[in-house]
């Protein structure tokens, strides 16, 4: 994954462009990658390991009594094993590196995000029409540059987003990217994007709303494994919390958790949420004083909680 530190004032608008990449496991040229390695000056015996590897691989497939002959498979790693997260990385590196190259020649000040097959591209600039234009111009090389890895962007899925810090009306305009094969694509007020649901100030309100609302649910699911007459303990019901509910809570905190930033309203959502698990593990009245029940069922106040998680993440 390629990180990049993003600065962003009141008067600079940030566009992103959200691309996948078509297939991307099964479409690695195996041959290619193997020049890749020895290009990176591994040694032989490792570049011949890769390359027989990676050739004459052969499968077969089968649906309930059905078999199909046994045919060569020559191109693509295998998704989800261990190596294919290594093998991927090392065929895309001269990949970023040509496109970093080229977009610096040509003058295009956009930034590169990369999670395994799903790329952003991101502009910042105080004008809304030169950062489209960036865009635009980024996504063509990226996917006549990608074309020549033998890969091919998936256009239906690509998306732009445009974030502002504006105090006034903004409506920003459509991407037409249909010249390149794609779509026009039009920017919405939230964005989802790798379960992350994004709005265009980064208040992440949505996102907590959305989070909390899940867990709430999850709580009510969790009266189902007990009745009147046989129930787990408290203790059991604390390690469910811990272990499913607050994992789910406190997703994606570090967006919107960090130095000086308005807490008042995450803690309001996870405040909510946490009185309910603790009502829920004592079996109390809804009555019963917040912080009393808290403290019984054991539970650290959840701006403490974030405090630990935050410094620990930072560590």
């Amino acid at each position: 994954m390629h990180i990049i530190r993003l600065s962003w004032s009141r008067n600079c608008l940030t566009s992103t462009l959200a691309f996948d990449i078509t297939q991307f496991f099964p479409s690695l040229n195996c041959c290619f990658l193997t020049r890749i390695l020895h290009k990176m000056g591994l040694d032989n015996w490792v570049v011949n390991f890769f390359g027989n590897y990676l050739s004459n691989k052969k499968t077969s497939y089968k649906w309930n009594s059905f078999l199909s002959p046994i045919v060569n498979i020559n191109v693509g790693v295998g998704q989800g094993s261990a190596l294919s997260l290594i093998l991927s990385a090392l065929y895309l590196s001269p990949f970023l590196y040509i496109l970093e190259k080229c977009l610096k020649n040509l003058k295009i000040p956009i930034s590169i995000i990369s999670f395994i097959d799903d790329r952003l591209l991101i502009s910042q600039d105080k004008s809304l029409d030169v950062s489209i234009s960036h865009l635009f111009c980024s996504y063509n090389v990226v996917t006549n540059l990608l074309d020549k890895f033998g890969l091919v962007v998936e256009h239906s899925k690509t998306d732009v987003f445009h974030f502002s810090r504006s105090h006034g009306l903004f409506n920003p305009p459509s991407l037409n990217l249909s010249p390149l094969g794609s779509l026009i694509l039009s920017p919405k007020s939230l964005w989802k994007y790798l379960g992350f649901i994004f709005d265009r100030k980064l208040t992440f309100h949505q996102n907590i709303d959305f989070y909390s609302n899940k867990v709430l649910s999850s709580v009510k699911g969790m009266k189902l494994l007990g009745n009147s007459s046989c129930s787990i303990t408290p203790i059991q019901k604390h390690l469910l919390y811990r272990c499913c509910i607050l994992s789910i809570a406190l997703y994606s905190f570090q967006l919107w958790f960090y130095h000086h930033t308005p807490l008042a309203y995450p803690l309001k959502a996870l405040e909510k949420m946490q009185r309910r698990v603790a009502i829920w593990m004592l079996g109390v009245f809804k009555t019963s004083p917040q912080e009393g029940i808290k403290a019984i069922a054991g539970l650290i106040p959840i701006k403490l909680h974030l405090k630990k998680l935050g410094g620990r993440a930072q560590l």
